[in-house]
């Protein structure tokens, strides 16, 4: 199903392409002059995002007691970014070697599981502060073009909010607990299910009680976006083109809604054509924005696609001894 799904976009994005030669031919000749000192800009940028996100897997080890060299976390990561972008639907491939290479290297199996969801939690409230950040910075624009997502999202936060208020009641913990343990006595899968959740939870709360440590992974996984967002101005900035700040952020954040469902190999085709009309929407010229989105994803996918298979194929083929915990 999902190389079905990925057939049907590239030929809908073929066809595109063909409708709009005229603005593709544009989008060529301004990225034939593109300058080289901003270029250098946003392969920086790029760096440093990934940089982030290392640095964030790296602390959520050393919180669960494995010491990890920034090197390496990096390298992992940029292996993983490759992984997920080779495939559709590549996140579940990427999770999964991530977590492959984690217990190879002597981490724990709840521990490898908690800094997954933890680090992806992370990354999620993160995107959300810059939309929120989008929609500040758009003005009333902004907050049309959003109102139905958030709308979405505040209906999903009153049924949880309820859901938390009604089981403070003993009555419903207990009619809870019984399902809960009627369902783990009925299948020997769902009681390892529920073993294995009640693990992780514990895991993810014995990391770093409460929250004013949390703000540094946190600051480590908003950055990653930042320097993302960054990479994208300075391939505008590099192609000569004005950056519209008022609409940057939330173009940025939109598009990454549908290109992280990885409907086909690094949401080729999907992220290109909602970034480049989400561009146009605030302000840009067709070719302008195709130019723009096009250089910025030669840095943020294609140039990190050979970087990443290097690095998955060192640590595939590397055991590495299992690493003590630090020292109290």
């Amino acid at each position: 199903m999902w190389w079905l799904v990925a057939v049907l976009l590239a030929a809908a994005v073929t066809l595109v392409a063909v409708l709009r030669r005229r603005e593709l031919a544009q989008a060529y000749r301004l990225i034939a002059g593109v300058h080289p000192l901003p270029m250098a800009a946003a392969v920086l940028c790029q760096a440093l995002s990934l940089v982030c996100f290392a640095a964030m897997y790296r602390w959520l080890l050393a919180a669960g007691g494995t010491r990890w060299s920034l090197r390496r976390t990096t390298a992992m990561v940029v292996a993983a970014n490759a992984v997920a972008g080779a495939l559709p639907g590549g996140a579940a491939f990427s999770a999964a070697w991530v977590f492959r290479q984690l217990r190879r290297r002597g981490v724990e199996q709840v521990l490898a599981a908690t800094v997954l969801v933890v680090a992806g939690a992370l990354a999620v409230t993160g995107l959300a502060v810059v939309l929120l950040a989008g929609v500040v910075a758009a003005g009333p624009a902004g907050l049309r073009t959003v109102l139905l997502p958030v709308v979405g999202a505040l209906v999903i936060l009153g049924i949880a909010s309820a859901v938390a208020g009604v089981s403070r009641f003993p009555g419903f913990r207990q009619a809870a607990g019984r399902v809960w343990a009627s369902a783990g006595t009925r299948s020997r899968r769902v009681r390892r299910g529920q073993e294995a959740l009640a693990l992780l939870v514990a895991q993810a709360r014995d990391l770093r009680p409460g929250l004013r440590p949390w703000s540094r992974p946190f600051a480590y996984a908003l950055l990653n976006w930042v320097f993302d967002i960054a990479c994208l101005a300075a391939s505008l900035w590099a192609l000569g083109v004005g950056v519209p700040w008022h609409g940057l952020l939330l173009a940025y954040v939109l598009a990454q809604i549908p290109g992280s469902l990885r409907l086909t190999p690094g949401s080729l085709g999907v992220l290109e054509t909602s970034l480049s009309a989400l561009l146009v929407l605030y302000g840009l010229r067709p070719g302008q924005a195709i130019a723009a989105t096009l250089l910025y994803r030669a840095v943020n996918y294609w140039a990190l696609q050979p970087v990443g298979w290097a690095c998955w194929l060192a640590l595939t083929l590397r055991t590495d001894a299992p690493h003590s915990p630090p020292r109290p």
